[in-house]
């Protein structure tokens, strides 16, 4: 079977042949840019933060207070923000 009819058997019209044949797959989960990897990595080691060991030996405390909030509190939700942060540019520039 030809590229033509292979493209109509799968319900593309016939000027999307060579689009449909030159194309190659690339995985969603893999960032195509040199922003996008840098948020990437940038997401991770601030992931990496907020998860065991590295929350136990920073932000493992009571003393002292914030706002009225133990450290800890403070300390996770300032992550967490930044982690959000990270993921409303990611959205916004369509990373």
């Amino acid at each position: 079977l030809g590229a033509s009819t292979l493209s109509v058997a799968r319900g593309l019209p016939r000027h999307h042949t060579r689009l449909a044949v030159m194309t190659r797959f690339r995985s969603h989960f893999l960032p195509r840019t040199p922003t996008g990897r840098r948020l990437v990595a940038l997401f991770l080691v601030l992931f990496a933060f907020t998860q065991p060991p590295l929350v136990y030996w920073l932000g493992n405390r009571v003393e002292p207070w914030i706002g009225g909030m133990p450290f800890l509190y403070v300390y996770l939700l300032v992550f967490y923000v930044l982690l959000i942060g990270v993921l409303i540019r990611v959205q916004r520039r369509g990373l």
